[in-house]
């Protein structure tokens, strides 16, 4: 996969992207991550990437000519799948979303700054405008790098194992279990005695309890959109978290 943002902040790009899991991806050649630095794209002499809004108003907006002609030189060598506006009128970024992207070979990222870009960035240049949720940051850097980070640790090999994202929260619609770390008792707070058992069919159990009690009590959103099996029904009828160890027949 390749991804390349546009950005006024290039630093910004290549010091995130030196770091965790986008760099394992760049080192093992899974993922080509390149900031695209939009300054040199500028206009006139001095370079100009901003203007005044026409009409009036306060604040700067990004001009279409310096993203079009970036566009036009990464399109050399062949049109990316998706071009996407970090805009906060876009769509929510999701999971599901990460995951169609990550089935591309190709991304752009096109990175907002001061008061937003000309309206023709948004409906001629790009194919998607995304937000990562409902706040106002400085910059699109950021919600890029996130996007970005969440499409790369879903190619085949990054994470090492291939079943790793499927583990993890959102992979369907609820949250991940609780995890722990030795000691088995710290400040007086023990990890729960059934993740020693070395039972691991009790174990996923109880891990699928917890998956169902916090996703049902904590993100009501996300149980709307889940529909339990039989199993995960039967799980369900604990209702309390103290409770599920009787419940499933575990014993303290």
């Amino acid at each position: 996969m390749r991804i390349d943002i546009l950005t006024l902040f290039p630093d910004v790009i290549a010091a995130a992207t030196a770091q965790s899991i986008l760099k394992r991806a760049r080192d093992a050649g899974l993922a080509d991550i390149r900031a695209v630095d939009l300054r040199p794209y500028g206009q006139g002499r001095h370079r100009i990437t901003d203007d005044t809004p026409v009409g009036g108003g306060g604040g700067m907006l990004m001009k279409v000519e310096p993203i079009a002609e970036a566009l036009d030189d990464l399109a050399v060598g062949g049109k990316p799948d998706r071009v996407i506006l970090t805009d906060p009128r876009g769509k929510r970024f999701t999971q599901a979303l990460a995951r169609e992207l990550a089935c591309l070979r190709r991304l752009v990222f096109i990175c907002g700054h001061y008061e937003g870009v000309d309206e023709r960035v948004r409906s001629e240049l790009a194919t998607d405008a995304v937000s990562i949720g409902d706040y106002v940051l400085t910059g699109g850097e950021l919600p890029a790098l996130v996007m970005a980070d969440a499409v790369v640790r879903l190619v085949p090999g990054v994470l090492g194992a291939e079943d790793a994202p499927g583990r993890d929260s959102f992979a369907e619609p609820l949250l991940e279990y609780p995890q722990y770390t030795r000691p088995r008792v710290y400040r007086g707070r023990a990890v729960p005695d059934i993740l020693f058992t070395g039972d691991h069919a009790r174990i996923e159990r109880w891990r699928r309890w917890r998956q169902l009690h916090t996703t049902r009590q904590q993100r009501p959103d996300l149980w709307e959109q889940f529909e339990p099996s039989p199993e995960d029904l039967r799980l369900l009828d604990a209702a309390e978290p103290d409770a599920a160890p009787s419940a499933l027949g575990e014993t303290k």
